[in-house]
């Protein structure tokens, strides 16, 4: 393990009140683990012995077994990395040339380096698969703090979050990177996900015009703004692939690139993604949740991440200028719920 620096100077305050009763008996560090997915839990449970975390009023323990209608507030330390290492993680390889590499990625697995995830990201994995990435210049008027990487992106042109699974491209070469960094922000790529979302979803196909912006009072969250307001503009279309009862598979394509986007498009429609921790109706789904009649001892867990999956991208080679279209096969969680849902 590499050591990490915790600047205790530099806190970010949060508060969450737990509102659901399916959380009874969660761990308060599992928990908190699951929210604040750019922390370890090693580190969580650090943060909660410095008595970073109470719940109600009251310093706790990793441990606490979380209770409907617990106030939980933290103050989250930035933490500082020296430097990035290598790592041999197998990687799922959909296309790889001398320019550029394409990689299926699971979930779980974050994009790169931030925050309390310092080891084990996929830039880790692809540094030690290509022997070296390129490092694109710093954006003007951003100064890293000392030893800070997080702002270094080495290869990575795009992003998804660490519970979307799916196709993820990354460039091997500096030039590489810039080209497609360049398509990428002139929307000159198209990007097709796969959701499962929450009830059946009545238009075959419908256009998401709503502008996105940071949430009022949660700065881990985005939230639709108000016409005219300081949100960005943001536009999604989607079109139903299959419905079941009380969910339904959706494609959606993002014509803008804003964070959390689809997410936040499609809970704004009533239609949030299954599992959304952040934007949904459920943390986990229960094989009680699609199927009646299920005792108590065979109720399982079927899925615990948004069923989210990056399925499409069509974008210009950055050496060859050609048109390419790569895709991603469905993750094997979120296609086992499928199969679920069909009988």
């Amino acid at each position: 393990m590499i050591p990490v620096r915790l600047d205790y100077q530099n806190l970010t305050p949060a508060e969450i009140l737990v509102k659901k009763s399916t959380l009874e008996d969660y761990r308060l560090d599992i928990y908190l683990t699951h929210r604040f997915a750019d922390y370890s839990r090693s580190l969580i449970q650090k943060f909660i012995r410095d008595g970073l975390v109470t719940v109600s009023g009251r310093k706790s323990k990793p441990s606490y077994q979380l209770h409907q209608g617990d106030l939980i507030k933290i103050q989250l330390p930035a933490v500082i990395k020296p430097q990035m290492i290598a790592e041999d993680i197998p990687l799922e390889i959909l296309y790889e040339d001398e320019e550029i590499i394409a990689i299926n990625k699971p979930p779980g697995m974050v994009v790169h380096p931030a925050g309390g995830n310092w080891e084990h990201t996929l830039a880790n994995a692809l540094l030690h698969h290509c022997g070296s990435l390129p490092i694109p210049p710093i954006p003007a008027g951003i100064k890293p703090k000392d030893g800070d990487m997080s702002i270094y992106r080495p290869g990575i042109v795009h992003r998804l979050d660490k519970d979307t699974s799916g196709l993820i491209l990354a460039a091997k070469t500096l030039q590489s990177h810039m080209v497609l960094s360049h398509q990428f922000e002139k929307r000159q790529t198209q990007k097709e996900y796969i959701a499962l979302v929450e009830k059946e979803v009545k238009s075959d196909s419908d256009l998401i015009d709503k502008p996105i912006g940071r949430h009022a009072s949660d700065y881990k969250k985005m939230a639709i703004s108000a016409k005219g307001g300081k949100g960005r503009e943001a536009v999604s279309v989607y079109h139903v692939i299959e419905r079941y009862h009380n969910f339904s598979l959706v494609r959606v394509a993002p014509k803008t690139g804003r964070t959390h986007q689809i997410r936040v498009h499609l809970a704004s429609i009533g239609h949030p993604v299954v599992c959304d921790k952040t934007y949904g109706l459920r943390e986990e789904l229960f094989l009680s949740d699609i199927r009646l009649g299920i005792d108590e001892a065979d109720n399982k867990s079927i899925l615990n991440r948004q069923a989210l999956h990056a399925a499409k991208l069509t974008f210009y080679h950055p050496a060859t200028k050609k048109e390419m279209t790569l895709e991603a096969p469905l993750a094997e969680d979120i296609q086992k719920v499928i199969e679920l849902l069909k009988r």
